[in-house]
């Protein structure tokens, strides 16, 4: 085995793995394994690279950021505190480790298939030999430790937590760079290494922010919220998440008298999710998902062979912005659109419906405060933008056909000006 690898980010420049140092030799060791390659067949984004091109890059690709990112933050709180170097093997496996369990899309999967990426990036790290054996061997309880982390909800005084699932954690401080870059939406970079350098211990003994890091903050949760509303919440990314839970929907509803083909990990993944098996699991990704849409698109029935081909051949359904009508011409506008469906032949049920879009603000979970060597405070209580952004957004699209479009959006025209 090579000493040392090197693997060339676009983000993070050179990340130099040396395995004569025990620590990164057991991420270079969980790297090889099966599960974790399986995470290049996962794409980031989903299905946003149907609107941003660039957005091609696997939780792979994420999930080693990640680890630099917590790599470090380790080196500078170990100038802060020497005996945080106990922690450093849980961290480092965990913030490699924390997207094992993704589905196909990413987080596309959570809302298709009824999954929960966290409870199986646990069992996978707990129970799938290959993964534990690597880490019980640099040590007995760490299977359980990184586990713990990934179950357990924040906790005020766990400084690896807050590290690992927070507001402000190594996941977010790789994926609002790495995604802001993938899609070409340069809204603002994050100032990582300002962030970094101001990262000190409360009292408490967690994690927190000296006061030079507070606009560094500031920025990051900035650029969050702008990626949450120009890129993770586009109207793309809803219409196709819409598409794809139809497709389930249908073959839910249809599987014992259509005959659907499908593998029968596939069959449990739809059907029986509680009842996985690891190697089922394991054997889902994008292109295994994807077969089996380009097997329904050619050999099924109507309308999933319709569904299939737009979701593949990137032949939408069209959305509107109907947030600013109230709730009852909402109704109104959908029962035109369910309309307009049956008159050109479409199932109203499934090519047409409202789909509700929220964007939760900054949340102070109390885990990450302003320490300046005297006094502790939240956050928010520092920083008025920080207190702005913790606002909450919900939205409202009508989704419905493309040929269509303008007489949805002259109706909805006609709605808005007649109050």
């Amino acid at each position: 085995m090579n000493k040392k690898r090197i693997f060339h980010d676009p983000i993070h420049k050179e990340i130099i793995i040396d395995s004569n140092k025990p620590e990164e030799l057991m991420i270079m060791q969980l790297i090889e394994t099966i599960s974790f390659q399986r995470l290049r067949r996962i794409k980031q984004l989903g299905a946003a690279s149907l609107l941003f091109h660039g957005a091609e890059s696997s939780r792979f690709t994420h999930s080693i950021g990640v680890f630099s990112v917590a790599r470090k933050i380790y080196r500078r709180l170990v100038e802060e505190k020497p005996e945080f170097s106990q922690n450093k093997f849980i961290l480092y496996g965990a913030a490699l480790l924390h997207d094992l369990g993704h589905g196909p899309l990413s987080h596309t999967s959570e809302v298709i298939f009824s999954h929960n990426h966290e409870y199986w990036s646990q069992n996978l790290v707990e129970n799938y030999p290959p993964i534990t054996s690597i880490l019980t061997n640099f040590g007995s309880e760490l299977p359980n430790k990184i586990g713990d982390l990934f179950a357990t909800q924040n906790l005020f005084s766990n400084p690896i937590k807050t590290l690992i699932s927070s507001e402000i954690d190594c996941d977010r401080l790789d994926y609002l760079l790495r995604d802001s870059y993938n899609t070409g939406t340069k809204y603002g970079l994050v100032d990582l290494e300002r962030i970094i350098s101001a990262l000190t211990f409360s009292p408490d003994g967690n994690i927190a922010i000296k006061p030079k890091g507070i606009i560094a903050i500031e920025h990051f949760l900035v650029l969050r919220n702008i990626m949450y509303r120009t890129i993770y919440n586009h109207r793309i990314n809803e219409i196709s998440t819409w598409i794809l839970e139809k497709i389930i929907y249908l073959i839910k509803n249809n599987y014992a008298k259509k005959n659907i083909w499908m593998d029968k990990s596939m069959y449990k993944w739809i059907f029986t999710p509680k009842d996985l098996e690891i190697k089922e699991f394991l054997l889902n990704d994008d292109i295994f998902f994807y077969f089996h849409l380009m097997k329904w698109k050619d050999d099924s029935f109507e309308p999933l062979q319709t569904l299939c081909r737009m979701f593949i051949d990137r032949n939408l359904l069209k959305a509107s912005n109907i947030s600013f009508l109230p709730k009852l011409k909402r109704i109104e506008i959908l029962a035109f659109a369910r309309k307009q469906c049956e008159l050109n032949s479409y199932d109203s049920e499934i090519f047409c419906g409202i789909k509700e879009r929220s964007f939760k603000g900054f949340k102070s979970s109390n885990s990450l405060k302003i320490w300046d060597g005297k006094y502790q405070t939240s956050l928010e209580n520092k920083s008025n933008l920080i207190k702005t952004l913790m606002t909450s957004n919900h939205s409202s699209l009508i989704i419905y056909p493309g040929e269509f479009r303008k007489d949805i959006e002259h109706q909805i025209s006609i709605l808005n000006d007649n109050p």
